[in-house]
C-alpha cells in the first residue's frame, strides 16, 4: 500500500561512505545479540504496540465506511496481537527484527488488509474544523508579540502544544477521548526549559539573521498540530521571505495529516486574496512525501518531494515519529531542525528526559 511511484532517497540526506544512515534512532539490537532471541528493547517496544491495540480497535469499530466494522476490528486486534507475540518468540519472523518502522508497517498492513483505510478520519475532520476556527486568533496573538525572539519562542511553543494531539500514543488517545485538549492551555503547561534537547537559543541567533531561502517541513498530525502549530510558524517564514514546502503523507496513518487533507485545510485557512491572515501564500508549496506511516525512512521519499527539496537550506522534521523515533541523528547537507514532544516513556528513558519533554535539536551546516 505504499506510494504508486518509485521512491527515492531524500536528496539533502548526508550519507558519506563512512556514515551509514539509519532511520530508527533507538538501537533495538547490536550485532552481538542472539538473532533468535528478542532483546529487552525489542520486548519493551512490542509491548508498547500491544498496549495501543485497544484504542486502535475502538477507532476501527466506529469506522462507518467499513461493512461489519466491529467484527473486522476484532480480527485486526487478534491478528496484530498474534504477530507481535510471534515477534517475541522469534524476532526474525514477519520481516524482523522489529523496530518502530516495522511495527508501524505491520499494523497498517493488517488494518488495510481488513478494509480499514482511515480509522481516524472522523476525529481528524472534527479536530481540523475546531482548529481552523481558532487559527486567526492564534496568529493574531503571535503577531502582537513585537520582540522577534519572543515571537519565535511563542511559535515554537505552539508547535509543541499542537503536537500533543497524537492518537498514536495510547495514554494521550485515552485523555483525548475523555476530555479533549485545549491548545492555549497546552502552550502554557509545557514542561519548562531547558528541554531534554534544547538548541532554541542557537536557532534564535540564526533566525535573527533571516537566512533561509527555502524550508522543507515534514509535518505530523492533523488538527491543532498542523493548523495551530505548524501553519503559524510556516506563515512567519513566508512573511520573512522564505519559500516553504510542507511535506505530508501520501496515505492515512493514525491521525497524521495526508497531502490531500493538507491541500483542503490550507484552502479553508486562506482568504479571498489567497492570503493567510495578510501573508501571501505564493511561496507556499505542498508536497506528497510518498510516506504511509507515522515514522519515515528518508531513503524512501517521493520523486516530487525530492525535486522540490533539492535546493532547500533548512529541513525540519516535526513530531515524535519523524523527528525523534526516526531521524533524530540524521545528518543533512543543509541546516536541520528536529522538533517534537516525547510521548512514550521508552523514548523519554532513552533520551534521559521526562515524559512530555520537548526536543528542539538544531544543526547548522557551515557554508
Amino acid at each position: 500500500m505504499e506510494s504508486a511511484s518509485e521512491l527515492v532517497e531524500f536528496p539533502l540526506l548526508l550519507t558519506p561512505i563512512d556514515s551509514h544512515y539509519r532511520a530508527c534512532t533507538i538501537p533495538y539490537r547490536f550485532p552481538s545479540d542472539n538473532p533468535r532471541k528478542p532483546t529487552p528493547t525489542e520486548i519493551s517496544w512490542i509491548d508498547l504496540f500491544l498496549n495501543s491495540i485497544p484504542s486502535f480497535k475502538r477507532r476501527a469499530e466506529s469506522d462507518a465506511s467499513v461493512p461489519d466494522a466491529a467484527a473486522k476490528a476484532e480480527k485486526f486486534a487478534q491478528r496484530y496481537a498474534d504477530i507481535l507475540e510471534d515477534l517475541k518468540k522469534d524476532p526474525e519472523s514477519h520481516g524482523g527484527p522489529p523496530d518502530c518502522i516495522l511495527l508501524c508497517r505491520l499494523r497498517e498492513q493488517v488494518l488495510r488488509e481488513l478494509g480499514f483505510r482511515d480509522i481516524f478520519k472522523k476525529v481528524k475532520d472534527e479536530e481540523n474544523a475546531k482548529a481552523i476556527s481558532l487559527f486567526e486568533n492564534v496568529v493574531q496573538l503571535n503577531d502582537a508579540i513585537e520582540d522577534e525572539g519572543k515571537r519565535l519562542e511563542n511559535l515554537v511553543r505552539g508547535i509543541f502544544a499542537g503536537n500533543i494531539f497524537d492518537l498514536g500514543s495510547a495514554q494521550l488517545a485515552e485523555v483525548f477521548s475523555k476530555d479533549g485538549m485545549s491548545f492555549l492551555a497546552s502552550c502554557q503547561n509545557l514542561v519548562p526549559r531547558p528541554w531534554v534537547i534544547d538548541d532554541l537559543d542557537t536557532f534564535k541567533m540564526k533566525w535573527s539573521r533571516k537566512p533561509w531561502k527555502k524550508v522543507v517541513i515534514f509535518v505530523d498530525n492533523s488538527g491543532a498540530d498542523i493548523i495551530l502549530g505548524i501553519m503559524p510558524f510556516a506563515r512567519e517564514l513566508l512573511r520573512r521571505g522564505s519559500q516553504v514546502v510542507l511535506a505530508a503523507n501520501e496515505l492515512p496513518s493514525i491521525n497524521d495529516v495526508t497531502c490531500s487533507e493538507l491541500v483542503e485545510i490550507i484552502s479553508k485557512l486562506k482568504d479571498e486574496q489567497e492570503q493567510l491572515v495578510g501573508v501571501s501564500t505564493s511561496n507556499l508549496l505542498i508536497a506528497n512525501s510518498g510516506n504511509d506511516l507515522p515514522v519515515i525512512d528518508l531513503t524512501r521519499v517521493s520523486q516530487e518531494l525530492a525535486y522540490l527539496a533539492s535546493d532547500a537550506d533548512l529541513v525540519i522534521l516535526e513530531g515524535m515519529g519523524r523527528g525523534i523515533e526516526t531521524n533524530l541523528y540524521a545528518q543533512f547537507k543543509c541546516d536541520s531542525l528536529k522538533i517534537g514532544m516525547v510521548k512514550h516513556p521508552e523514548v523519554a528513558q532513552f533520551l534521559g528526559g521526562r515524559l512530555y519533554d520537548c526536543v528542539f535539536k538544531y544543526n547548522e551546516v557551515s557554508s
